[in-house]
C-alpha cells in the first residue's frame, strides 16, 4: 500500500498530460504538437525527477506505459498504440538518467 501512494505521487503529471491535455485538441496541428511534443517531454522530465527520487524505474515506466491505452480509445485511434511504447521508454530513459544523477551525487 506504501509503494501505491508514493507511485501515485509522480503518475499525477502522466495522467494528467494523457488525460487532459487531449481536451484542448482542435485540430491536426495541435494534435501533433500535444502528441509529438508536450506529453513525450512531459513523460520524460517526470521520469527524470523520479530516476533522482525513487529506485524502481522499470515498474514506473509500465505503469506510465499503461496509463496512456485507454487514451487511446478515448482520444486517438489505433494507430496511436505505438505512442505507448515511445512513452514507456521515454519515462524510463528519464528515471535512468535520474538514478545516474543520483548515484553521482553520492
Amino acid at each position: 500500500m506504501k509503494d501505491v501512494k508514493k507511485w501515485g505521487i509522480y503518475l499525477i503529471c502522466p495522467i494528467s498530460c494523457f488525460y487532459i491535455l487531449p481536451m484542448l485538441i482542435r485540430d491536426t496541428g495541435s494534435a501533433m504538437f500535444i502528441l509529438l511534443g508536450a506529453v513525450p517531454i512531459l513523460c520524460f522530465a517526470n521520469g527524470l525527477y523520479y530516476g533522482v527520487k525513487e529506485n524502481k524505474a522499470v515498474m514506473y515506466s509500465l505503469l506510465v506505459g499503461i496509463l496512456f491505452l485507454p487514451t487511446i480509445y478515448l482520444f486517438y485511434n489505433s494507430s496511436a498504440i505505438v505512442y505507448t511504447v515511445i512513452f514507456a521508454l521515454l519515462s524510463f530513459a528519464g528515471a535512468m538518467i535520474g538514478k545516474g544523477i543520483r548515484w553521482q551525487k553520492r
